[in-house]
């Protein structure tokens, strides 16, 4: 065996997680042991492990009571690779989140479900029950390869969306955790029954001489340590950008050859969007291109980049630690070298690729062998039943009747598949039943293509509302462009409660984060096809302001874009200078203004240095601080 070389970070000190880590008995302790105490809580150690296997504690922060214990509940994370949802498995998920959660499931921008409000007692049969219907929460959360994404359109007469699949399998199996923690502690070291592995990712998790397998160990691939931090891959096809590929840490995208047959895969790497408010240091970052490898080395491949973030992502800094900041740190030239070593062959010159574009696949449509499949939108991907609108039961219903399998999106909506034709007409009529929209055209075009995170009141992370207050945002944003005659306009908006960036809103075209109670940091220039980061344009906006900040931004849109151009773009193209002289100039309330101040008036030197400064520092526009500055001085008269 060749030893890789030693990380540049060896000789510091490790964060307290790593510690926690290594201390775990590859995964189990403390968690086996307070699953068994009969408390309403985990520990801070426990919680630190339990991310593994995929729950998260939080607290509902509605129901605090002061001088009361925190209203202590578990958060459920389903791993599906490529979005997959056995029909037995979305039973008991649906069973589940009546018996133990909060009466609702949530569809995650990683193409899985979340269940929310479960208690520390009910976890161990809760999970029980999802691996027992052919489901898995293992490695959902936690320093690990978390669930890899795929396209979602079941395109049976294309080969290469059926290659997506498989590979989003076939990775996520050679990733998955070998310690037999997770069934010990879940199902009392019963292993339930899973499909087989290939035998190919069976091999590549054992053999490889080049540094990249620890050997002698229950984790070959991860080590005592596992990852730095979490670790996202997607593999998807040319010019389908369902899996916003610039956002994952590795991306595979299928090359095949004239005939159809797999070559092998382009890769990408380095993308992440996590960042912390006031800490420069951590960024949002666009994957960028590494090159080519052909499908036999594809396994070897993805080993060699995990094996590269394993030993020197940084580990004595957890903010710093995902691939992106190595990436960032080496340059791409530095990291193929060290990748190519633990591969043992240089990786081949990136193959051309045709333009990538954002698809949802919403509505009824061909999958190409005689059957049909229908895509469904879901707000905010919140599986519900509320008044008229029942589409917890309408999903539930479908499931029982005929038995679907079902594909999750990365935009959390849903794909029903392999529907018979004779059996459209009664599944139209369920939903319409229950209220439920199916055809695209008919959902607003704001509200289709946003996203938003959970945020409060159960994320710990949250600063502030993002589901709970977004279709409130967008019916007003929608509101502005129809008094300012752009009716026919619409984008890409993304909001979070906090600047983890969940719902990805650094590759919207309007992105709203967290930043404050009630305020959010906006993110422009973004593009509708999640293929270039948007750029923070003002740190805090509060809620209440969101129109007398859009209006200007909107009437420059309408004044000066291309034909066709859309909102991103525009903002791209023009630029935060252009826009921000614009808004300065702008008459508020008067959408014909040129964005020519109608009146002038002269300031001292000293009060123009003093105005602009503050102006800088709380990213705002200097006419609004005059307009504030003279408004409070004409009420004192």
């Amino acid at each position: 065996m060749v030893n890789s070389a030693a990380s540049p970070t060896t000789n510091r000190q490790p964060s307290k997680v790593e510690g926690i880590k290594e201390n775990s008995n590859f995964l189990r302790e403390p968690v086996a042991t307070e699953i068994l105490e009969d408390t309403t809580h985990f520990s801070e150690e426990a919680i630190q492990i339990l991310k593994f296997h995929g729950s998260y504690q939080q607290d509902n922060r509605d129901n605090r009571i002061k001088g009361q214990e925190k209203d202590y509940q578990m958060m459920l994370r389903t791993k599906n690779p490529g979005g997959l949802v056995p029909p037995e498995l979305y039973l008991a998920l649906d069973k589940l989140a009546d018996e133990y959660g909060n009466h609702t499931l949530r569809a995650t921008t990683r193409q899985g479900f979340q269940l929310h409000g479960i208690l520390k007692k009910n976890l161990k049969a809760a999970i029980a029950t999802i691996v027992q219907n052919l489901g898995s929460t293992l490695g959902a959360c936690g320093d690990i390869n978390r669930n890899v994404m795929a396209p979602p359109a079941p395109f049976k007469n294309r080969s290469e969306y059926q290659y997506a699949w498989e590979y989003a399998q076939n990775i996520a199996d050679l990733l998955s955790p070998q310690t037999g923690a997770y069934y010990e502690i879940w199902l009392d070291g019963e292993k339930a029954i899973s499909a087989q592995e290939h035998p190919d990712v069976k091999a590549a998790r054992q053999t490889n001489g080049n540094g990249a397998i620890v050997h002698d160990s229950v984790e070959p691939i991860y080590g005592t340590h596992y990852m730095p931090r979490k670790f996202k891959i997607c593999v998807t096809v040319p010019g389908d950008n369902s899996v916003d590929l610039y956002s994952q840490d590795l991306t595979l995208v299928v090359i095949t050859n004239k005939k159809g047959a797999l070559a092998g895969f382009n890769i990408f790497a380095g993308g992440g969007l996590g960042r912390t408010h006031n800490k420069e240091e951590t960024f949002a970052r666009a994957a960028d291109p590494i090159g080519y490898v052909a499908k036999a080395d594809v396994y070897n491949l993805v080993k060699a980049i995990v094996a590269t973030q394993r030993d020197y992502g940084d580990r004595t800094d957890r903010r710093h630690a995902r691939l992106k900041y190595l990436i960032n740190d080496w340059g791409v030239d530095k990291f193929r070298t060290q990748v190519e070593e633990y591969l043992g062959k240089p990786i081949e010159p990136f193959k051309p690729l045709i333009q990538f574009k954002y698809k949802d696949f919403l509505g009824w449509n061909e999958q190409g062998d005689g059957k049909l499949f229908l895509g469904i939108s879901i707000d905010n991907g919140r599986v519900k039943d509320d008044g008229t609108f029942q589409l917890k039961t309408a999903l539930r219903t479908i499931v029982e009747q005929f038995n679907l399998p079902i594909r999750l999106t990365g935009n959390q909506n849903l794909l029903f598949y392999d529907i018979a034709p004779e059996d459209k007409a009664a599944i139209q009529e369920i939903l319409d039943k229950c209220g439920v929209v199916a055809d695209p055209s008919q959902i607003a075009a704001l509200t289709r293509y946003a996203m938003a995170c959970p945020a409060l009141p159960t994320c710990g992370l949250a600063i502030t509302e993002s589901e709970r207050a977004i279709p409130g945002i967008l019916e007003r944003i929608r509101a502005l462009l129809d008094k300012l005659g752009l009716q026919n306009q619409h984008f890409v908006v993304r909001m979070t409660g906090c600047p983890n960036g969940c719902a990805r809103p650094y590759m919207a075209e309007l992105g709203l984060v967290g930043s404050a109670v009630e305020s959010y940091q906006v993110w422009l220039g973004g593009s509708p096809n999640q293929t270039r980061l948007a750029q923070p344009f003002v740190e805090r906006l509060h809620h209440n302001d969101l129109e007398s900040f859009l209006e200007p931004i909107f009437v420059f849109f309408k004044k000066s874009r291309t034909p066709k151009e859309s909102f991103g773009d525009f903002c791209d193209r023009l630029g935060f200078d252009a826009i921000r002289e614009f808004v300065a100039d702008y008459t508020p309330g008067d959408p014909t203004s040129s964005g020519k101040s109608r009146h002038r008036i002269s300031l001292r030197d000293d009060f123009y240095a003093q105005l602009k400064e503050t102006a800088e520092k709380q990213e705002r526009p200097m006419t609004d601080l005059v307009h504030e500055a003279l408004e409070a001085y004409f009420q004192t008269l």
